[in-house]
């Protein structure tokens, strides 16, 4: 096995997040040429666009579980195989139904990446480096949406088949992650556990600095990898992984119940209220994919020197004040365009505040909070929640809209935004800085406390 420098791990194991913000950040522009074309009424119009959802699910509750046998590579080359065909199958598309077909096939890849990325990454990435490392995964999302942005906005002149090489495209970085991820090594805590301990050693040189920090890491997983342990989902909502189960569960729905899909389908309408033509507000959208990756990539370099826990509470009160904010432009837009700025003002507030702790954090601190032997089961449950919720707002969205009204329905995100900061306080554990055996280590320990206390009570 060959010696390939962290950087070059870290892009290609991070590159699926591209995929996975392209390919659902590109039907919004897509859908509209695609229903004239194929004739599509409403409702098939809703199952081009919630096909890759229904996917998204199946991919997650999968590919997972799946990673915790045949390795993290494996099913990382076996997801971009995915992408690539279910891009080209949807891009080809001559009819309805081959559309559907396709776009779930692409939901099961971005699915896959959702939970398998975060576990490759964290389990790659030095303890002190991890949380920049995971917030790759969500840089290329971003960097996947704008790009999504940029190609429905330059396609959008080819009426005939402009939609088609919209959806097409996302062929090409699958196909650069496939033969990429050919050269990716594999995670050193999978072949541990495989008893392939030597190549586990080679592995974490690597990304070590020193032959030292190596023998010690090695060291703890082969400790934490030898601990009695029941494995799937019987481990899963066990005595000890019981914490980090309510931490990723609470994290997932609250990163979706805060309105993030909702503010950013709401951008081009706002900026068509201030006057800007249908062509200036996608460019303005386009804008706003810049500023995600920026706020993202800041957020990556930051992400190792400021607690979690702390990134995740002051990003909370931040959204929300900016939803309160959203909530009142909007109500003050009949009195003229004055609202309509403080509008946009909150929206990029929000934007800036989401891209920069919940959009990444969430994913990070899933990715490196349930212990060896079920973190593919884990990070999967994980994924398959929030996918889950992302659904369910959707769905809810234009019936609460229709309920609340514009500016209020906003006031009740801003409310999910408040109640996370207490569930963050209560139930999230800090995992900035620790190593994944460490973090392992304090789980069993607290259930062995909590095991014999009960024990105490009994008695």
């Amino acid at each position: 096995m060959r010696k390939i420098s962290p950087k070059t791990i870290y892009f290609f194991g991070a590159l699926g997040g591209l995929l996975f913000g392209y390919d659902t950040g590109v039907i919004s522009g897509a859908i509209l040429f695609i229903q004239k074309q194929l004739q599509l009424n409403a409702w098939a119009q809703g199952w081009v666009v919630s096909a890759v959802l229904l996917g998204a699910v199946l991919g997650a509750a999968i590919i997972g579980p799946m990673s915790d046998r045949f390795g993290r590579k494996r099913l990382l080359l076996l997801a971009a195989g995915i992408f690539f065909f279910g891009a080209l199958g949807s891009g080809l598309s001559q009819g309805f139904d081959l559309l559907i077909a396709s776009r779930i096939l692409l939901g099961v890849a971005v699915g896959a990446a959702s939970a398998l990325i975060p576990t490759y990454l964290s389990e790659l990435a030095p303890a002190k480096d991890r949380g920049g490392v995971g917030t790759m995964f969500q840089l290329m999302i971003m960097t996947g949406i704008f790009l999504a942005y940029v190609s429905n906005w330059l396609l959008a002149s080819d009426t005939t088949n402009g939609w088609r090489w919209m959806l097409a495209l996302a062929a090409v970085p699958a196909a650069v992650l496939f033969f990429g991820g050919m050269i990716l090594p594999e995670s050193p805590r999978f072949l541990v556990r495989k008893g392939r301990v030597e190549e586990a050693a080679h592995v974490l040189g690597m990304t070590n600095e020193s032959e030292v920090k190596v023998e010690a890491e090695l060291a703890d997983i082969q400790l934490q990898a030898s601990e009695e342990k029941k494995g799937g989902f019987q481990e899963l909502f066990g005595e000890m992984s019981r914490p980090v189960l309510i931490m990723a569960i609470g994290l997932a729905i609250f990163q979706q119940i805060m309105g993030c899909n909702t503010v950013l389908y709401f951008a081009p309408t706002i900026f068509t209220d201030l006057g800007f033509g249908v062509s200036a507000a996608l460019l303005a959208h386009i804008g706003i994919g810049i500023f995600n990756v920026i706020v993202t990539y800041i957020a990556m370099k930051i992400m190792d020197k400021v607690d979690r826990k702390k990134m995740l509470i002051w990003g909370a009160w931040a959204m929300g004040i900016s939803l309160a904010v959203m909530s009142l432009g909007m109500h003050l837009k009949s009195i003229g365009t004055f609202g309509s700025y403080i509008a946009v003002i909150g929206l990029t507030v929000y934007i800036a505040f989401f891209s920069a702790t919940w959009g990444p954090v969430m994913w990070v601190m899933i990715g490196e909070s349930f212990p060896l032997n079920i973190r593919g089961l884990g990070n999967s449950f994980g994924a398959v929640v929030n996918w889950g919720a992302n659904y369910f707002v959707s769905l809810t969205f234009l019936p609460l809209l229709s309920f609340f009204g514009t500016g209020n329905i906003f006031l009740l995100y801003a409310f999910c935004c408040f109640l996370s900061i207490w569930f963050i306080r209560t139930k999230a554990i800090e995992t900035r800085g620790r190593s994944l055996e460490s973090i392992e280590a304090e789980l069993r320990h607290r259930a062995h406390h909590l095991h014999d206390t009960n024990t105490e009570i009994a008695k």
